[in-house]
């Protein structure tokens, strides 16, 4: 029996006849690039791409970890995790929201404040996934670029905010510049923001900072109820494969986060982990230490090659390449260096275990030797 296609259509709903047989999706979203994960590194290379801490887990945190059970669902809430972190920032409970990520937390918030005919401002280039999360949401963003240092320009950013603005992201150290906000510039700039205005601070790489001057959320959270201060246990903490990031505000506005979130998002194998980390953050944070410090030494390594990087605070160094990234990526690849490259900006490569530092500065000075005249100003000095 022969099998007849009928033309999709329907006649007595006027629609006629479709000759696209694509399903319909919002146009905004079609035209955005997928979030891009860090490429994977060959045996003999170092994936320096993902901002990942090289250290593995210390015992307790295996151990808690080992304690999970997989066969029941996770406390929703994550009240466990919520009043550890609550204690040790002295505030209430309701203050502290768990979310799969920092990131997972950015898109609820933002999903909470803004929706279509909305802004949301913040400085460009920073965390790749924020026009993502913006065009979800259905809000427009508004990029302000960054300074010629690689900073954030907080008076621009002040200037852009009109009566459409709903959400400022401030982000610091800033990924991929690896630049810090100072805490007068950002006292000085939440004077300009109306207390309407949703501002998140996005601290996930916080511990890496060793800057005294570096704004630090968590204290100014009585100063400014309309701060929202975000951290993640991915990067010092070397939890990234388990997902799990929080957030500290009012109550109520956490509440409308926790309303967007996707229920049981964070499991329990990450809030115990999470609570081990908390308990055993001094021997973490010498882990933190070392990172920094051989960060320090891959900077001034670059610096004495002649690249005109800015000082990094987060855990990776910034190569300001410009028109040529794509091409010094594949210099860095070929020589076992795996980079995140952000084509016609730069190379954000992450500071990872000893090993990897004489390939990363052998990959940089190759990159000088063989960079054209032409585009030196933008890279070097």
């Amino acid at each position: 029996m022969t099998t007849m296609h009928r033309p999709v259509g329907h006649p007595q709903l006027g629609l006629g006849l479709v000759t696209d047989h694509r399903v319909r999706l919002r146009p905004e979203i079609e035209k955005m690039e997928p979030y891009r994960q860090g490429k994977p590194a060959a045996a003999d290379a170092f994936k320096l791409s993902s901002n990942e801490n090289p250290f593995e887990p210390i015992p307790a945190v295996v151990e808690a970890i080992a304690r999970s059970s997989v066969n029941r669902y996770p406390d929703s809430s994550a009240s466990a995790l919520r009043r550890v972190l609550a204690a040790h920032y002295s505030l209430d409970e309701g203050q502290v929201h768990i979310g799969a990520g920092s990131a997972s937390i950015l898109a609820q918030l933002i999903t909470a404040a803004a929706g279509p005919g909305d802004e949301v401002v913040y400085s460009w280039r920073s965390f790749e996934a924020y026009p993502l999360l913006v065009a979800v949401a259905g809000a427009t963003s508004v990029q302000i670029p960054n300074t010629a240092a690689h900073r954030h320009d907080l008076d621009a950013m002040a200037a852009a905010v009109t009566d459409r603005t709903r959400v400022i992201m401030v982000c610091s150290p800033n990924n991929p510049t690896g630049s810090i906000v100072t805490a007068d510039e950002f006292t000085a700039f939440m004077a300009k923001i109306a207390p309407t205005v949703l501002v998140l601070l996005d601290e996930a790489y916080i511990e890496f900072v060793t800057d005294d001057t570096a704004v630090r959320g968590p204290t100014l959270l009585s100063s400014y109820p309309n701060l929202v201060v975000l951290r993640t246990f991915s990067k010092a903490y070397g939890l990234a494969g388990l997902r799990v990031g929080y957030a500290l505000g009012e109550e109520y506005v956490l509440d409308a986060a926790r309303a967007t979130a996707i229920p049981l998002s964070v499991v329990e194998m990450a809030q115990r982990a999470a609570i081990a980390s908390i308990e055993h953050q001094a021997e973490l944070l010498e882990r933190v230490a070392t990172l920094s410090a051989l960060r320090d030494e891959v900077w001034s390594a670059l610096v004495d090659q002649g690249w005109s990087v800015p000082r990094p605070h987060g855990n990776f160094v910034w190569l300001p390449t410009g028109a040529l990234t794509i091409w010094a990526a594949g210099v860095f690849a070929d020589n076992g260096i795996v980079a995140r490259a952000f084509a016609g900006d730069g190379l954000r490569i992450s500071i990872g275990e000893r090993d990897s530092v004489d390939k990363l500065l052998r990959s940089a000075a190759e990159v000088v030797r063989k960079l054209p005249t032409s585009a030196q100003t933008t890279a070097l000095d």
